[in-house]
């Protein structure tokens, strides 16, 4: 196996790990916390959080298979977990935080894939 099929299989393989962990906790974070990480006391917008990051890393390292452009690859990965969290902040905004965190963070959002789709449509290759 050459080194390129290895570090292919390692990104592949920590991407889908990412990938599950990152749905498993945003979709299911009861379960998640109660199978994975049950440290006291369960925080449901704690697991939503991490899962949305999780995403954004599988994204970018699942993207990185895909594109060789490393700035489109950051902001897909940037685009993914930066939607997800808003989301996030959106579903669990009576849980707590600032009440301005949904239309901060969705902001962020729509700057970050903005620059995404750019980049995407003027991509070195």
């Amino acid at each position: 196996m050459t080194q390129e099929r290895i570090v292919r299989a390692v990104v592949i393989l920590a991407g889908a790990v990412f990938l599950v962990a990152g749905v498993w906790a945003f979709g299911w974070p009861r379960h998640f916390y109660d199978t994975v990480a049950p440290y006291p006391p369960f925080n449901l917008h704690l697991f939503h959080d991490a899962g949305a990051f999780q995403l954004g890393i599988a994204a970018a390292l699942l993207g990185s298979l895909l594109w060789r452009d490393a700035l489109f690859v950051a902001l897909l990965g940037g685009s993914a977990g930066t939607v997800v969290h808003a989301i996030s902040h959106i579903v669990d905004r009576d849980l707590g935080g600032n009440p301005s965190d949904p239309y901060t963070l969705s902001l962020l959002a729509l700057i970050v894939v903005a620059g995404a789709v750019l980049r995407w449509r003027w991509r070195d290759g």
